[in-house]
């Protein structure tokens, strides 16, 4: 018996190598004529009715019940176009037929000081991880390509990020919320098709007949990733081709170095700092010693932790705060964003908020 076309067994080994690796299924439980009950563990997964969530949504229907797994297609009507609402009905009935189960959410979008752009993934995100959770799912699967990423990563360059952006998407990462408010509910967030191109996904959907859904937005310039995407194709064709898969390969190895620098970093502000009456402080002899990739982390994380938004907090407000150790001059204390503050007293440097000292204390 032939195989699957070329581009539908990668989509499939792509969806099966995300769920094994993860943990969330067994590689030794693969029965074609597996028949998950209701006891079986749940993923969810993203479909949008493009070509790489209605790929990705064809490529769980094959593979999770025959790793013994349940599946269910979550669509997001944004409400940002005329007739979203039947586009969304026409993603899931055509998802339900891949997966077994789809259900539409609605998202209400606030674009108000973050942009459309952002508003509208951060509406999407929170629906589909709180439906997820309810639902009870250990994993939300995202159709995000190696397009994506390198669009990310290009993006990142242009905005002159740091190594952690520049390391774009994570393939499988712990969900950052949940409807329930626990802190760690098992949901993985999973991007199976992190590794294959756009192309594959267009052809997976020809080959097995799926008219998938064109969002117009994808050609309107007003938004950053259109523009990054018509920029990535304009310089593959200046600087030749494999320009997609060596943004990706950047993202890959720098993603490694962040990982290195923020677990060394969580160490040492565990280990060399301490709260005291609602302020993290610690001796500027031990975190002098540190190298400044390192000091600007625990900066950060300090911050966060007192309630510093990490969408305002700059390698500016960072750079000011590492100069309490590097070049202090007595210089006041400095007003980060949040109402949280740096400063120096002696040989200690500290960071303070508006938060109780409890929550402060709870979080380390």
């Amino acid at each position: 018996m032939p195989g699957p076309p070329p581009a539908v067994a990668a989509v499939r080994v792509a969806v099966r190598r995300a769920l094994t690796g993860a943990g969330l299924a067994e590689e030794s439980a693969w029965d074609p004529a597996a028949e998950p009950g209701r006891g079986a563990p749940l993923v969810a997964v993203a479909c949008s009715g493009g070509a790489d969530s209605l790929a990705l949504a064809a490529g769980v229907g094959f593979v999770a019940p025959r790793l013994g797994v349940r599946a269910v297609a979550l669509v997001v009507d944004h409400g940002l176009q005329e007739g979203s609402g039947a586009v969304a009905r026409v993603a899931a009935a055509q998802a339900r037929e891949l997966v077994g189960a789809a259900e539409v959410l609605t998202a209400q979008v606030d674009p108000a000081g973050a942009g459309p752009e952002a508003a509208a993934r951060g509406a999407r995100y929170a629906v589909l991880l709180a439906r997820a959770d309810e639902l009870g799912a250990v994993g939300l699967l995202v159709g995000h390509t190696l397009d994506d990423q390198a669009e990310q990563v290009l993006l990142g360059l242009a905005r002159g990020s740091g190594a952690r952006s520049l390391a774009g998407m994570r393939p499988a990462r712990s969900a950052e919320a949940n409807a329930s408010g626990r802190e760690d509910h098992g949901l993985e967030l999973l991007r199976p098709l992190l590794g294959l191109r756009r192309s594959v996904t267009e052809q997976a959907c020809a080959e097995l007949g799926l008219v998938p859904w064109t969002d117009p937005h994808n050609a309107d310039r007003r938004y950053a990733r259109v523009r990054a995407r018509q920029a990535v194709a304009r310089l593959g064709e200046e600087l030749g081709p494999g320009l997609p898969e060596a943004l990706a390969r950047t993202a890959d190895l720098l993603r490694e170095d962040a990982d290195a620098l923020d677990d060394w970093a969580d160490t040492a502000y565990r280990d060399r700092g301490t709260w005291e009456e609602g302020r993290w402080t610690a001796q500027v002899g031990d975190v002098a010693e540190l190298p400044r990739a390192v000091r600007t982390r625990v900066w950060r994380t300090a911050a966060l932790t007192l309630g510093s938004p990490g969408t305002d907090l700059t390698a500016e407000h960072l750079g000011a705060v590492d100069e309490l150790v590097t070049y202090w001059r007595g210089q006041g204390p400095l007003h980060l964003p949040g109402g949280v503050r740096a400063g120096r007293g002696g040989d200690r440097v500290w960071l303070s908020g508006a938060i109780p000292s409890t929550m402060a204390t709870a979080s380390t």
